[in-house]
């Protein structure tokens, strides 16, 4: 057994929050100068070359890759030989999310109560999503996501007899709906199977695999192939303003599900798509 203080995860918690505002991922900056590469409309390479200007800037500044600095989501995967000590995980790791925010001055975009909607003026709670895993070590991974591309995001209960033709047009249906208020050129993450909730945590996680690494399983790598060539032959392009660049990639994350359904899930995400991970 080995023991972990709280207290280690509450800074690494800080520390990864700093770092995913400020530092966009290394693959979506491979994806977004590829697309550089490729593109031929004007307006989208001005578009691109300003995005790509912004990510560098905001790493060398250290200041936010968005003005949406997002709702936190945490994939924590807890060794189940790790022994937790020293006080309560979701205080730990809460308590790092606020003094990231208070110290990378990162605008606080949480409210207490859906429905009063009073800001809780510390970007807390955080959305933490644990897997007790093998060995011991906990990896945490952290993602703030604004809510520009999450209020597009869907999810929708197949019939078990879906063809992967209506699942592609109910992807491209929600790109399309996405438009600029989504902040294309897009990441999608796609959550297939498991229960309704299942899908969806498989569409959030999705997200967080670099955009250039291959899905394991050919027929779910194929899938993710042809619909980012459908959804860029679509060219609503960089900002929704035309262009070859619709989506940097797509990603796919499968679960078996029950004889009688077959959810989707779509979580779509914008091009300053965010996270970082930390080992301890």
């Amino acid at each position: 057994m080995r023991n972990i203080s709280v207290a280690k995860i509450k800074d690494a918690v800080r520390e990864l929050c700093l770092k995913a505002n400020f530092e966009l991922r290394p693959d979506v900056m491979r994806g977004l100068r590829s697309a550089l590469r490729a593109e031929r409309s004007s307006r989208a390479r001005g578009i691109l070359r300003t995005i790509i200007d912004n990510a560098r800037i905001a790493s060398a500044n250290k200041l936010a890759i968005c003005q949406d600095t997002g709702m936190v989501f945490i994939s924590l995967e807890l060794g189940q030989d790790v022994h937790l000590a020293g006080g309560d995980l979701a205080k730990a790791i809460n308590d790092g999310v606020k003094d990231a925010y208070c110290r990378g001055y990162l605008r606080t975009s949480v409210v207490a109560d859906p429905l009063v909607r009073k800001n809780t003026r510390t970007n807390t709670p955080a959305m933490i999503a644990t897997e007790i895993v093998p060995g011991s070590r906990v990896k945490i991974t952290v993602s703030p996501k604004g809510f520009g591309s999450e209020n597009k995001s869907r999810i929708h209960m197949f019939r078990p007899t879906a063809s992967a033709r209506q699942i592609k047009d109910f992807v491209l249906d929600v790109v399309r709906a996405s438009g600029a208020d989504a902040c294309p050129p897009l990441i999608l993450g796609i959550g297939i199977g498991g229960t309704f909730d299942k899908a969806a945590l498989l569409a959030k996680k999705a997200l967080l695999r670099p955009i250039d690494k291959k899905n394991p399983v050919g027929g779910y790598a194929r899938l993710e192939k042809d619909l980012a060539k459908e959804i860029n032959a679509l060219k609503i392009g960089p900002m929704a303003l035309g262009g070859r660049t619709t989506a940097l990639g797509v990603n796919i994350l499968a679960y078996p599900t029950h004889i009688a359904g077959l959810p989707v899930a779509v979580n779509v995400s914008c091009h300053a798509t965010r996270s970082a991970s930390k080992i301890l």
